[in-house]
């Protein structure tokens, strides 16, 4: 086993290459665990530091060219997935069902915005939650929040919830086989666009969806069109397809960066792209110095307390050159504040750095507590949200690049409303997320539908 994190890299890569890579060590580091054996943190740090990379760097650099065109208004981002992967849902059928909704969706979004779509999983890693509160109280038993399964257990027990990180191994082998089967589906005939067109048609025959019929029958001509000029449908039987995760947790992000032999440049090869969460992006933080490090595509949160000036002042820390490619802005406001607080932001970094990339995160801001209990979101106020992202960008002449939601291809009833009309009652009826309620697969393609209608019009 390797003695140190650098040595495993490239071989044993000049220290020039790494130096600074480790200096968030001696910055704060917000919503990290408190590991009770640092020993044992140690030995699991270096063993991750051994193993291959889950992606390449030449992937990631496909993906920052990808993004510069969205930023361009050339391509759209559709990023989807879990809000919180866990252990027990690494499956064949979950799997393929998150891939086949965000297939279906990135064909209707294609037509839609006649461009191409970046296809993005929230998946792969996406085992860690920051929380607000360090603690949970339940009949009056107080024990340390759940962190994701990548940290410790969901159940309200005082051993499964000591921080364990022998479980950022399990995180590592359980997004490597996730990605060898994502890898199968996409480039083995899984991701066809005439089956995925099919799946489609199933969607719309349902009579709460019909008003998506007409849109579904262009796509129809679209594609005889094409057959009929020869079209070679081989060209589009397989799809690029990108992983993504919030890097939280510092240990397992850390021995996941190494030194690309062929740039001589740091990349993280934990995913192809990560991004910095609402409550990690502190300019003086552990998150931001790491991440303005790596070449990756990166992106960062920003909820309604976001200013003009922390925005710009992310610019400048996270991509002082302007590298096209390099950054987006996740944006999570809430329906009710979209509108007025995004404008100013988007002004002001569109003064100094055009090319940044925008995509609207509809879900984060729209969270409540239903009569029942359930943490829930309402579908309407999801589509509110982005409407409104799409009208600040139509006002201020910029680009609304892309979507960031969190979803599953099970017909789980996590969030109200929707064609299915899915009621406070209906909550109960299959909750099952750990952490925050996910659309399902129907209110999925429907969002898809409407988002389409949305960039057909500009």
């Amino acid at each position: 086993m390797h003695s140190t994190l650098d040595e495993v890299t490239v071989g044993t890569p000049d220290a020039a290459l790494t130096e600074g890579l480790d200096g968030w060590r001696d910055l704060p580091a917000v919503q990290q665990p408190g590991w009770p054996d640092e020993q044992l943190l140690g030995r699991v740090t270096a063993e991750l530091a051994s193993y291959p990379p889950l992606v390449f760097a030449g992937e990631c650099d496909d993906l920052k060219a990808g993004i510069a065109a969205a930023a361009r208004g050339e391509a759209f981002f559709l990023q989807g997935g879990d809000c919180a992967e866990t252990f027990a849902e690494v499956s064949a059928d979950r799997i393929r069902n998150k891939i086949k909704t965000l297939l279906q969706m990135a064909v209707v979004l294609t037509y839609g915005a006649s461009m191409p779509v970046l296809k993005v999983g929230r998946l792969a890693g996406q085992y860690a939650k920051p929380r607000s509160k360090p603690v949970e109280v339940r009949d009056g038993v107080e024990l340390p929040a759940y962190r994701g399964d990548a940290v410790n257990d969901y159940s309200f027990d005082a051993e499964a919830r000591v921080p364990d990180p022998r479980r950022l191994l399990r995180v590592y082998h359980s997004s490597s086989a996730t990605l060898n089967l994502v890898r199968a589906f996409t480039k083995g005939g899984f991701a066809d666009l005439r089956h995925v067109h099919e799946w489609n048609r199933g969607f719309i025959a349902s009579s709460a969806n019909a008003r998506y019929e007409a849109m579904a029958k262009d796509i129809d001509r679209a594609m005889r069109f094409m057959a009929a000029c020869g079209g070679d449908f081989d060209t589009l039987r397989t799809v690029d397809f990108y992983s993504s995760h919030e890097a939280l947790l510092l240990d397992y992000e850390r021995p996941l960066t190494r030194i690309d032999s062929r740039t001589q440049l740091p990349y993280n090869v934990s995913a192809h792209f990560v991004w910095i969460g609402e409550r990690t992006r502190q300019l003086d933080g552990a998150h931001v110095d790491l991440m303005s490090r790596v070449r990756n595509p990166i992106g960062v949160k920003l909820g309604p307390s976001t200013t003009p000036e922390d925005a710009v002042a992310l610019v400048e820390r996270l991509d002082p050159e302007r590298e096209p490619g390099r950054l987006t802005f996740i944006v999570r406001m809430g329906a009710g504040r979209v509108r007025e607080a995004l404008a100013p932001i988007v002004k002001a970094v569109n003064n100094v750095a055009p090319n940044v990339l925008w995509i609207c995160d509809p879900m984060h801001g729209n969270t409540f507590e239903s009569a029942s209990g359930y943490k829930t979101r309402r579908f309407e106020d999801v589509m509110d949200e982005v409407r409104g992202f799409f009208e600040v960008h139509t006002q201020l002449g910029t680009v609304p690049g892309g979507l960031h939601v969190e979803l599953t291809g099970d017909d789980v009833t996590e969030c109200l409303g929707g064609a299915e009309h899915i009621d406070d009652g209906d909550l109960a009826t299959r909750y099952e997320t750990l952490c925050d309620p996910r659309l399902n697969h129907q209110q999925s393609l429907e969002m898809a539908f409407l988002v389409a209608e949305m960039l057909s019009e500009r």
